[in-house]
């Protein structure tokens, strides 16, 4: 019985040492600390004090893919949602920006919309419900780069899955637009309050060279580094400037409803997309709880099998009695290990059911963010394309404005925008007092 013990050990310790094998890849999930964006603890300066821009964030669908469904789907991307997503994941990092009382106006708006202080772009690399990844960037109007392509991800923060009251109170990724303008409030505050100060001008001039470029010509210069700055301001009564400031507001205005139409659509998806979530994030633990347990049982299953195959004869060819218990724990081991190995492959079988009801989900998710629109002054502005073909035009008309208003006082109001470039009074310059 010594020979036929060791037999039993040996087919143990196979067994054994592939548990050991894949036990590294069960892990347990546990509520995230959670980072929260510094709040301003006194005023700001209003001349200190920044506007920001949230660009929609690129969907980052991979274009070698963007055809292939079932490219997308192993990947766990699907279009529809990304889109949304895009829109979404830019309004949240808007108002976490803006909770935090550091900023001016903060505003998520289309891609044409240029002349702001601070702009933020970015991409979405990985979204489930499970894991959030961005690459974000950010310049101001001087051309400094604040952040360039950094990389933010964290996992589900579980706390927020637990009820739909704490999913409404919390984002599950909260975090990542926390560290977003965190790092965003650590480059501000590294500029001196002249810098801070220049990045408005140079925004308020780059808008009035934008309408009239040979009326502001000169205004703005690069330094040696490349960075736009002011050169010289103009006179504070000047007719001109007055003029662009008036056309300003206006676009500000647009600028106001495009953002609340941003706003509004991550209002409308927010139930579904969480819940959405949240059933993305139960159906990818439980594939990933499947496959480790078919791991585990398949790995077993080929150890016993190869125990019961390799394992050599311990046993007196003349000790009947030990070869029919070796044969029977050969053939025992042999037969527990195929079940096992089946048992192994129908888990992964159900690991492809699950990732099928997510796609389910994600399908039926796509139903609920359907594009929508939303009129301003008169004009229907549509999110997906459309907003920014509408403010290209709405651009055409602020130059249209500008030519019209100045025509008012002696230069004849051109047919269209596109006679921007005609002669125009040119206004009179100050020199910028460095003190400033």
């Amino acid at each position: 019985m010594t020979e036929i013990g060791r037999l039993l050990r040996a087919t143990l310790c196979c067994a054994a040492l592939a548990a050991l094998t894949v036990g590294c890849v069960v892990h347990e999930t546990r509520p995230l600390p959670k980072i929260n964006a510094t709040q301003a603890d006194h005023e700001i300066p209003a001349d200190e004090l920044l506007d920001v821009a949230v660009h929609a964030f690129d969907p980052g669908i991979p274009s070698e893919i963007a055809k292939d469904e079932q490219a997308l789907n192993k990947k766990r991307i699907y279009p529809d949602i990304r889109h949304a997503e895009s829109r979404y994941v830019a309004t949240m990092l808007r108002g976490t920006l803006e909770a935090s009382g550091q900023w001016g106006a903060v505003r998520v708006v289309p891609e044409s919309v240029q002349f702001v202080d601070v702009h933020i772009s970015g991409k979405i690399t990985e979204s489930t419900g499970a894991k959030l990844a961005l690459q974000v960037t950010v310049k101001d109007s001087t051309g400094r780069v604040w952040i360039n392509n950094k990389r933010y991800e964290s996992s589900a923060d579980t706390g927020s899955y637990k009820t739909d009251a704490s999913l409404r109170a919390r984002d599950p990724f909260q975090n990542v637009y926390s560290e977003v303008a965190n790092d965003m409030l650590a480059v501000r505050e590294a500029l001196v309050v002249q810098s801070r100060r220049d990045i408005r001008r140079v925004t308020q001039l780059e808008f009035a060279s934008d309408l009239a470029p040979q009326a502001m010509d000169g205004y703005l210069d690069h330094d040696q580094k490349g960075l736009l700055r002011v050169a010289r301001l103009p006179a504070t009564d000047d007719p001109i400037s007055t003029r662009i400031d008036r056309i300003r507001e206006r676009d500000s205005g647009v600028v106001d409803t495009v953002n609340g139409y941003y706003a509004n659509f991550a209002d409308q998806m927010s139930d579904s997309y969480g819940q959405w979530r949240r059933a993305s994030f139960e159906e990818i633990e439980k594939e990933q709880r499947t496959l480790n347990k078919a791991r585990t049982r398949t790995y077993l299953g080929a150890a016993a099998v190869l125990a019961s195959v390799f394992v050599p004869q311990q046993c007196s060819p003349y000790d009947y009695n030990c070869r029919r218990i070796e044969g029977a724990v050969r053939t025992a081991g042999a037969i527990g290990g195929a079940a096992s190995i089946l048992s192994g492959l129908k888990k992964y079988s159900d690991a492809k059911t699950h990732a099928q009801a997510l796609k389910e989900l994600s399908e039926s998710f796509q139903n609920e963010v359907a594009s929508q629109v939303v009129d301003v002054e008169g004009r229907t502005l549509k999110l997906t394309g459309t907003a920014e073909e509408q403010y290209r035009e709405w651009r055409k008309l602020l130059h249209q404005m500008y030519l019209e208003e100045n025509g008012a006082v002696g230069t004849p109001a051109p047919a269209d925008a596109s006679s921007v470039g005609a002669p125009l009074p040119q206004v009179q310059p100050v020199a910028l007092d460095p003190a400033h």
